[in-house]
């Protein structure tokens, strides 16, 4: 027996189980079995464990806020040749960052009187000083009376303005008229009496102006003590979060195989990012490799699954495998994993290879085609074969951008292309306009709970995963999707979705979210399960020729 708590010898047999040839390529990978077999003693122990309290699901018994949480299996060897596991989860875990069965943070912030903890009280006591003074009854009473008087100031300082004028367009008439009326000195001398009207009159509205700007001014000294104080502390706050922060990123150190440790700071500097994102470093990944170089242990494959409910925002389903995030871990496991082999990035190979485009209508002026699923429309960072690339082949004189609108990598169907500008510009307006109709067929996987309906989720790129989305209300674009129900049969049901807008992964992600149909699209390697394929086709367009001016329905029956 190992000695070591966190290695785990499997309990399973897994002598027949063949050795991975290379390491798990974390960011799109094929669970491998003994990952798989890993992840079911883990989730046994999870679930018969007394040891700690977590609300996976909701409601439990204390009607906990449900937290679903990531964990992740590394199969490792040890110096003895024994294969086992080890086992992390992603955050804390029952309000804390270390437990027996478990292997420990890279860098354990919550630690008892940890320079963190230390930090936050600080911070935590700046907080609260600024909530006491920014509710402070003096200062929310001086606050009112200043925009008080500063409404009261405004509509009487523009009443006094609006009556000047109104004075001074009486005067002018009176001059007119007697002008024409007075004799000389009785005209020179209400000429006098006017003038001296409009220096009181603008010397009674500097008066009034100079009376109120007194009054404000002093609330405005009575408001300064608090503010003074208020900015003061929140620049504290400021300076003390950045320098809290800049020492945590220092804190966190990465091993590779080679020994070489790069804290945070430097493993971001030169990305996208600069600075690391929030809760950079906490994922399971890293710290099941950091655990492994730190003991001797050799990698030999991993993997990642979600336990309990989903966020509100992402689609995470429970017991299903997931990829590496791209935006937190990605810079890390590219140092952490340097040197070691693993599985080729199958989104570095082109997936259109060996498929054709299929022309279901074609004039001088446009074109239909059938994309096959699977390949890209337009050229990718690394993949230059697309649709676009295709379509340039076949119509070598065509003009303009050819592409009017988009379909995912993996949704088979139509797409319009226009073979020059003028055309272009004519079948995106409809677009725009949304006078284009689509149709598009799906099999989920499940059975929805009702035959028809109206999904209105918004939806926003998750920058910590791209291209993943997140439905998010408050930053999120409106995403709209008409569907109903066509059959169903063997447990997975066919419907038509009729999308309203077209934002990414619009249809997928309406599909599995939990306020959307709850049920994923078979195939669905982000918001599902992989399989073959992506079960979504686009199998109607309906758009009006740009020349004939008539409208013109295309149709293209999916292959499931």
């Amino acid at each position: 027996m190992s000695s070591d708590k966190h290695f785990h010898l499997f309990t399973s047999d897994v002598s027949n189980i063949s050795l991975p040839q290379k390491f798990t390529f974390p960011f799109y990978y094929e669970t491998h079995l003994l990952c798989e077999v890993a992840a079911q003693e883990v989730q046994n122990y999870i679930t018969t464990q007394n040891e700690w309290e977590h609300p996976f699901k909701e409601p439990n018994e204390q009607n906990e806020k449900a937290i679903g949480k990531m964990f992740g299996v590394l199969v490792v060897k040890n110096s003895k040749g024994q294969l086992g596991y080890l086992s992390a989860f992603s955050g804390k875990l029952a309000g804390t960052n270390q437990h027996s069965f478990f292997v420990p943070p890279v860098y354990d912030m919550l630690q008892k009187d940890s320079h963190f903890l230390t930090e936050e009280k600080i911070l935590n006591q700046i907080n609260k000083d600024l909530d006491t003074l920014e509710n402070n009854l003096v200062y929310l009473n001086t606050l009112e009376r200043l925009n008080k008087f500063k409404k009261q100031s405004q509509q009487e300082i523009e009443t006094l303005r609006l009556q000047i004028i109104d004075d001074r367009k009486i005067r002018k008439q009176q001059r007119i008229k007697a002008k024409t009326t007075l004799n000389e000195t009785d005209y020179l001398t209400l000429i006098d009496n006017l003038a001296k009207q409009s220096v009181t009159s603008k010397l009674a509205l500097k008066k009034l102006t100079q009376t109120w700007e007194q009054q404000l001014i002093q609330i405005q000294k009575e408001l300064h003590v608090f503010e003074s104080q208020i900015e003061i502390l929140k620049q504290q706050r400021k300076e003390k979060s950045n320098t809290l922060q800049h020492y945590l990123f220092q804190q966190y150190q990465f091993l590779n195989q080679y020994g070489t440790k790069r804290d945070l700071l430097h493993i971001f500097k030169h990305t996208p990012f600069d600075i690391p994102p929030a809760g950079a470093g906490e994922c399971a990944a890293p710290k099941l490799l950091q655990y492994a170089f730190e003991h001797s242990l050799t990698p030999i494959c991993m993997a990642e699954f979600w336990w309990g409910d989903s966020p509100k925002s992402e689609i995470r389903k429970h017991g299903q495998y997931y990829p590496a995030c791209q935006g937190k871990c990605k810079p890390i496991l590219g140092h952490m994993l340097e040197g070691i082999e693993m599985d080729k990035n199958p989104l570095l190979e082109n997936p259109a290879i060996g498929k054709e485009l299929e022309y279901v209508y074609n004039d001088e002026y446009l074109a239909v085609v059938n994309k096959p699923a699977e390949f890209l429309s337009v050229p990718g960072k690394t993949i230059s074969d697309s649709v676009y690339l295709r379509v340039k082949l076949k119509f070598p004189n065509a003009t303009g951008p050819l592409i009017v609108h988009r379909l995912d990598m993996s949704t088979s169907g139509l797409m319009l292309i226009a073979k020059t500008k003028d055309i272009h510009e004519y079948l995106q307006s409809q677009f725009i306009k949304r006078q284009i109709s689509k149709r598009y067929v799906a099999l989920l996987d499940g059975i929805p709970q009702k035959d028809e309906g109206f999904i209105d989720l918004p939806l926003r790129l998750d920058i910590d995963d791209r291209p993943r989305q997140l439905v998010c209300f408050e930053h999120g674009k409106s995403a709209r999707t008409k569907w109903e129900n066509i059959e169903q049969k063997n447990g997975k049901t066919k419907v038509y979705f009729f999308p309203v807008t077209g934002r990414t992964h619009q249809l997928r992600v309406h599909a599995s979210h939990q306020l959307g149909l709850n049920t994923p699209i078979v195939g669905d390697d982000l918001y599902g399960i992989k399989e073959n394929r992506l079960h979504l086709h686009a199998e109607s367009i309906t758009f009006r020729h740009p020349i004939s001016k008539k409208d013109v329905t295309i149709k293209a029956e999916a292959e499931f």
